[in-house]
């Protein structure tokens, strides 16, 4: 994929409903409206995680930096990511691209750490998707294998 097309599609993404997608070198095989790291838990349950990915996603911060590297991710093209997250790819070796950086990802009511942030500090990938496989707000995803 070349440097202008993954702007192109990005720009696309980000003009689009969608809070993810998976690109492949022939394309999009993933996407996504479901909000938070839902959608890249789907995308590992669900994918044979055998190539390489890029991955456009709304918003990047540790939690999904921890998933993007279970997902076998490239890079991360996001229009906002954490420090923390930063820190997490390059240290994965994971290419970031983020148009707006900030200090953690906050939670939905704005008070605060995001909770997924909080909870993937300190944790390997693999330790990270174990505390998730145990949430209660994942188990459609793990157990009933409800749509992505």
């Amino acid at each position: 994929m070349t440097e202008q097309k993954t702007r192109d599609d990005f720009e696309s993404f980000l003009s689009s409903a969608d809070t993810l997608w998976i690109m492949s070198q022939g394309g999009v095989i993933f996407r996504s409206q479901r909000k938070g790291i839902a959608p890249l838990i789907c995308y590992i349950e669900q994918a044979p995680l055998t190539e390489e990915v890029i991955a456009f996603d709304k918003v990047t911060g540790n939690a999904a930096a921890l998933l993007l590297k279970k997902a076998n991710g490239r890079a991360v093209f996001s229009s906002t990511g954490s420090q923390l997250a930063a820190e997490t790819l390059r240290g994965f070796g994971i290419e970031a691209h983020f148009a707006h950086i900030v200090p953690y990802i906050i939670n939905r009511s704005g008070n605060g750490m995001c909770p997924f942030e909080r909870l993937s500090l300190g944790k390997s990938p693999e330790e990270f998707y174990e505390h998730l496989e145990q949430h209660p707000l994942f188990a459609d995803i793990f157990y009933e294998s409800a749509p992505c």
